[in-house]
């Protein structure tokens, strides 16, 4: 989906500027926005790819005006709403009705490890790559209303794939319940000029992580 997320080569919202030793977190409440996500993650209810889209379905409104973890927040709410694990009258009032408490629930001991093990996705293929490396190949001209991790400015654009890797998670599908259904990524560089026309940068180019269904031959 061409969500508020998908900002690149947009203009009008200033430049990025890291800042020089930034902290991990600006205040504590950051703290705890990350450990209330990675908690309700580990109840296992929905997947990462189903975390990261209600993120990037917030509101445009909403999205722009948010803090980075303010959007985590946002979209924490999405997600315990809709799977009926808080009521809208809990999330209004702030008041917890009475529950056992999960078994699946992450305590604080563990947090470290959780961590540190992440949520790996890569998964075994059977099959030969469809493209191999050196071949030009275009990214797909399409906008799906469903997520999707092909970068609108990509889309319809040539470049070279640079990277066979084996298989991965489908974002796609299994932000929606569908499974897994694992496809082969590929890294694929775009020259500037190609995607943005002549006032390119010159030289510039682009390294992006692609699915093989997101790719034709050129």
């Amino acid at each position: 989906m061409n969500g508020p997320q998908d900002l690149g080569g947009a203009m009008g919202f200033g430049p990025v500027a890291p800042e020089t030793n930034e902290p991990l977190f600006h205040a504590p409440w950051e703290e705890r926005a990350l450990g209330l996500t990675l908690c309700a993650g580990a109840l296992g209810r929905w997947s990462l790819d189903e975390s990261r889209h209600a993120r990037e379905s917030l509101p445009p409104a909403v999205y722009y005006n948010a803090s980075y973890y303010e959007i985590w927040i946002r979209a924490l709410e999405v997600l315990l709403t809709r799977h009926d694990l808080i009521s809208e009258l809990e999330l209004e009032t702030g008041v917890a009705a009475a529950q056992s408490p999960d078994p699946r629930r992450l305590r604080p001991e563990a947090v470290p490890a959780a961590l540190a093990r992440g949520t790996p996705c890569d998964r075994p293929l059977d099959g030969a790559p469809r493209f191999a490396v050196g071949q030009r190949v275009r990214a797909k001209n399409a906008h799906p209303r469903t997520h999707t991790r092909l970068p609108r400015y990509l889309a319809g654009h040539t470049g070279v794939i640079e990277t066979v890797h084996g298989g991965f998670v489908l974002p796609d599908a299994n932000a929606h319940g569908l499974g897994e259904r694992p496809q082969r990524l590929y890294t694929v560089v775009f020259d500037g000029r190609e995607v943005w026309g002549e006032d390119g940068e010159p030289g510039l180019t682009i390294s992006a992580d692609l699915w093989e269904g997101y790719l034709d031959q050129a």
